[in-house]
């Protein structure tokens, strides 16, 4: 239910490059990681969509100094600020880079391209106008992991008193897929993210891992719609702390800056 997002590797080495941490092509190759090619299209002074190197260098030319991450789900306008167009297509993506110091955002689509057998990614990044004002909804890192340790213990509680199973081979491929993950996500906030905002990070994405074996391993002991509807209400405010910090660890690069 929650991963490492592309938004979030955007930022995140977006502002290591801004702040001189890492060369452009090192930038680049991260946020790309396993698609095929990212492109950016809506760029101001550009007639068509241009690759990643050359947009990251015109965004810091309009005076584009960060990037913060958006989470959005329904309801939940989580680190968003409008205006309606953007916050609609962020929404929709369930995702979104928002710039600090210049008005543009950026909104992923993804696209799968090529014959059978021979898939690959494409994602293209629309930049858009967005509302110079505070995110929606974001909490400081402190507030973040304090929320985060409860969620995981009502998450855990949650899985043990409505029988979700905590094994078998789909709860197995999950936590080998979370594992994966955090391996690489050594590296997914980029030099200049304090330690903090790594542990944060890694903790969202372990909590995002309970709440996916609970939605994904089968019906477990809760085998009535009450008891499924039970399951999805109780997880529901467990998801939305680990997504609201996610947001705040991949936007702590800025707030430390601000401060």
């Amino acid at each position: 239910m929650l991963s490492e997002e592309r938004s979030g590797r955007l930022a995140a080495w977006g502002n290591a490059l801004l702040a001189g941490l890492v060369s452009p092509d090192d930038a680049v190759l991260a946020v790309v990681g396993d698609d095929a090619v990212h492109r950016v299209e809506g760029l101001p002074g550009e007639s068509g969509p241009v690759g990643l190197t050359l947009a990251l260098g015109r965004l810091r030319s309009l005076g584009v100094t960060g990037f913060r991450v958006a989470l959005p789900a329904p309801g939940h306008p989580l680190g968003l600020s409008g205006p309606p167009e953007f916050n609609a297509r962020a929404l929709d993506a369930e995702e979104a880079v928002v710039a600090f110091g210049a008005p543009y955002g950026l909104v992923p689509e993804v696209y799968e391209a090529g014959p059978d057998g021979d898939l690959h990614v494409e994602v293209v990044w629309h930049c858009l106008p967005v509302r110079e004002a505070p995110p929606a909804d974001v909490p400081s890192l402190g507030e973040a992991e304090r929320e985060l340790a409860e969620a995981l213990r009502e998450a855990t509680a949650v899985l043990s008193r409505l029988d979700v199973a905590g094994s078998g081979p789909v709860a197995e491929a999950a936590v080998d897929a979370y594992r994966a993950r955090a391996e690489r996500g050594r590296e997914a906030l980029a030099p200049g993210y304090p330690p903090r905002a790594v542990r944060v990070l890694e903790l969202a994405q372990r909590v995002g891992l309970l709440i996916s074996v609970a939605y994904e391993n089968g019906h477990g002991g809760a085998v009535s719609a009450s008891e499924m509807a039970a399951r999805g209400e109780a997880l529901r405010p467990v998801e939305r702390t680990a997504r609201r910090a996610q947001v705040a660890a991949y936007n702590a690069f800025v707030e430390e800056r601000e401060r």
